[in-house]
């Protein structure tokens, strides 16, 4: 099953306190920022997977992360930390700001049993072309 909702992205305490401390390749990072919030009855409706795969609105990117359920956002909503995950999914855009849309940016969510990929995969997979 697939379901599109918004995503939301922003920083957390511990997103900021890892980041600025250069932990970005550390486990705790992973763990604190590899992660998709998802309201219960989404959770619910997707099967309470343990991972999620979120895919760009345009279905162009995609990006596979530890699911997490809380009521903190809305069924229309998915919240991730604003890191390297959470920007493989959000619009490019950046209307000549320098910055895209954090919030808002449409995707999809499905469950998955795919692995999530630690930081510097993502950069040497997604970003250096495979290499």
């Amino acid at each position: 099953m697939r379901i599109q909702v918004l995503l939301n992205s922003g920083s957390t305490i511990n997103e900021g306190r890892l980041a600025k401390g250069g932990d970005k390749l550390s486990p705790e990072y992973q763990k604190e920022c590899a992660v998709c919030v998802i309201h219960p009855r989404v959770f619910k409706e997707l099967g309470r997977p343990q991972r999620v795969k979120v895919i760009s609105g345009d279905e162009s990117r995609e990006v596979v992360v530890t699911a997490k359920c809380e009521d903190s956002v809305t069924p229309e909503q998915i919240f991730m930390p604003r890191a390297i995950w959470a920007n493989v999914v959000v619009n490019p855009e950046t209307f000549s700001t320098g910055s895209p849309l954090y919030k808002g940016s449409p995707v999809f969510v499905e469950a998955t049993d795919e692995e999530v990929k630690s930081a510097e995969d993502i950069v040497l997979k997604v970003y250096a072309g495979g290499k």
